[in-house]
């Protein structure tokens, strides 16, 4: 199956933690070896220019073969192929103004340039809208005749049989480009919460009990939150941060209704019965997952508030809030220069063999990841692959020991995005979001069990335990709290209810109680962290794959780890066989071919287990200082 907008699809941006030390002024201030060398992709902008008119050529080359597709297999396949060579460009013509963009996202020109490719995408999708109808008037049969004769298919086969498989969801050609020609619109929302939220977005700023003044930006609101010892400090640092977020929540509201209403839109246009439907369908995901995770985990909450109550005893707090979640439990504020959370990485991934490790540790080397804060940069911490050069890794690493996991968890992304791309066809190189969390999870247990086994100091195990703790909570439970929340507001806009900040706030509490009861306090800001989620404005349905797949890594991690030496081998072969199939089946197929299944609900209470244990774990080190 083609697809021909690029490819945001086969990209991977995913955001990790936003904490940060020093926000620079200036990124000439920061040393090459901390920078993306973006050079690599091209070396100016005139290269960059001569490639989008190459690209627009190749656009055109593929539209010449309107209404040619049925003549032969051999057309069919001349636009396979071109929209490899097509795809491959597009990779490099559209990461260039993107990651600029990123790296400073107060510079117009470089969202100018971004929005040319956007602007030509959307154009390409308006007159190849054509292409999917006309392979479907082919018969299955002579499709298959030809997919079975001609072994330059292969690479195209899964795609073609999946479009096949959505026949009844792909409109008559006219119809199609009709559709097409809503594409930036229904973008529109999304580029205007990344504007609100990042070039536009003024911080206040607080003075601290010590006498020092802390503009409260993401990395700084997240810094105070993880090392600030002083309650009135976090909440000061707190409440200012999304001070921000509850002025604007009418506009987030607005903004995030018009989100919903694209989805429904879509969804109605193409036959499905909701908006989950459509984007599941797209993976060939069951809704069984989806609501199975959602009931499970919502249904299994007391570890959690467990847990927290257990913080609020060792800090000895008389009240805990959301902004107390993220302080260690012990004093030992212990901090990691990037340089040693790198030989940590490096140490931690030896069970999954040399070749693994030669390629993090060329990914480490300098020119792939851009490290530290600097003013206008994007908040946050993603993995982007550029296919035919390398992935870039934006970091905004603070010395902390979660953004020690930030940076294994990103690695995670950026092997994954290796393998498939060294073992796969282009066509099939790009795998789906429902596995994409899978190698990240998996990187930080590995990394987990490393640093537990270089210390038998209570307090240094209790701050790590607590890392794998926070990862859960906020992998797991609170990305499946997130899925409930945007599966309720996109269902009040296919009953055709409105959707205001007075309703999303609603919603947001109830959940908050469902899932954290009286072991936090609430206040105004906690229930509006509606406003503050990129990912459920940009891609709606995106955060419950989060905890689908922490269960199918700790399965993975399980499997690994149990058995014989055999069977241990067998199932490090079968995750290393899962990071290179990329796109090459469907992901439920993928996993279970890793050994996942996530039809079965005590796959996903495994992860409760496991959560539980933990706690468990946590509190036994906690008397021991006692």
């Amino acid at each position: 199956m083609l697809k021909y907008s690029l490819l945001l699809a086969v990209s991977l941006i995913l955001v990790g933690s936003i904490s940060a030390q020093k926000v620079y002024e200036s990124r000439d201030e920061i040393p090459a070896e901390f920078k993306w060398d973006l050079n690599d992709i091209y070396s100016n902008w005139t290269e960059w220019e001569s490639d989008l008119t190459v690209l627009k050529t190749k656009m055109d080359e593929i539209v010449s073969y309107k209404g040619k597709l049925k003549e032969s297999s051999e057309n069919l396949l001349k636009v396979q192929h071109l929209n490899d060579e097509l795809g491959i460009l597009s990779y490099k013509v559209y990461r260039y103004p993107q990651l600029s963009r990123d790296l400073d996202t107060r510079d117009q020109q470089f969202g100018a340039n971004l929005q040319k490719v956007q602007a030509m995408f959307a154009e390409f999708g308006v007159a190849t809208s054509w292409i999917n109808p006309e392979m479907l008037e082919i018969p299955w049969s002579t499709m298959k005749k030809w997919l079975d004769e001609n072994p330059e298919f292969n690479p195209y086969r899964f795609g073609i049989e999946d479009l096949y498989r959505q026949q009844k969801h792909v409109l008559t050609a006219d119809k199609e480009e009709l559709l097409s020609y809503f594409s930036r619109v229904n973008n529109s929302p999304s580029e205007i919460y990344s504007n609100l939220t990042t070039a536009d977005i003024n911080f206040p700023t607080v003075v601290l009990s010590t006498g020092d003044s802390v503009e409260a930006t993401y990395g700084n609101y997240g810094l105070v939150l993880a090392t600030n010892r002083n309650q009135e400090d976090r909440k000061k640092t707190y409440e200012a941060h999304y001070g921000v977020f509850k002025t604007n929540e009418n506009t987030f509201a607005s903004i995030y209704s018009a989100v919903c209403q694209s989805d429904w839109a879509t969804a109605r246009a193409r036959g499905y019965n909701s908006s989950l439907e459509a984007v599941l369908d797209g993976n060939n995901i069951p809704i069984a997952v989806y609501e199975n995770l959602v009931n499970t985990v919502k249904a299994n909450t007391e570890p959690l508030q467990k847990y927290n109550s257990l913080r609020k005893k060792l800090l000895k707090l008389d009240k805990y809030y959301n902004f107390d979640g993220s302080i260690p439990l012990t004093d030992v504020l212990k901090t990691y220069p990037y340089d040693d959370a790198k030989e940590l990485v490096l140490a931690s991934i030896d069970p999954l063999g040399s070749d693994y490790k030669e390629k993090i540790t060329g990914a480490l080397k300098g020119g792939w990841i851009d490290v530290f804060e600097n003013k206008g940069k994007r908040a946050g911490a993603y993995s982007a692959g550029v296919y035919g050069v390398h992935p870039y890794m934006l970091m905004n690493y603070n010395e902390t020991l979660d953004n020690v996991f930030t940076l294994g968890h990103e690695l995670g992304h950026t092997m994954h995005t290796l393998y498939s791309q060294e073992n796969q066809p282009f066509s099939t190189s790009s795998y789906t979001i429902f596995v994409a969390e899978v190698a990240s999870t998996f990187n930080e247990r590995l990394l987990l069990d490393y640093m537990l086994s270089k210390t038998t100091d209570p307090k240094e195990r209790i701050n790590l335990l607590q890392q794998a703790i926070q990862g859960i909570t906020g992998t797991f439970y609170f990305q499946t709290l997130l899925a409930d929340y945007e599966f309720q507001v996109h269902t009040l806009v296919e009953k055709g209810e409105s959707v205001t900040a007075a309703t999303l706030t609603k919603i947001m509490s109830d959940l908050y109680d469902a899932y954290y009861g009286n072991s936090i306090e609430k206040d105004e800001f906690v229930n509006r962290v509606w406003t503050r989620i990129p990912h459920m404005y940009r891609t709606p349905f995106y955060v419950y794959q989060y905890a689908t797949c922490f269960a199918s890594s700790a399965q993975i991690y399980k499997n690994i780890n149990t058995g014989t030496d055999d069977q241990r081998k067998e199932a490090k072969e079968k995750y290393l066989a899962l990071l290179k199939s990329g796109g090459s089946d469907y992901p439920m197929e993928q996993l279970k071919n890793a050994g996942v299944d996530l039809t079965q609900p005590e796959t996903i209470k495994a992860v409760i287990s496991q959560f539980s244990r933990l706690v468990d774990e946590l509190e036994a080190e906690i008397n021991k200082l006692n």
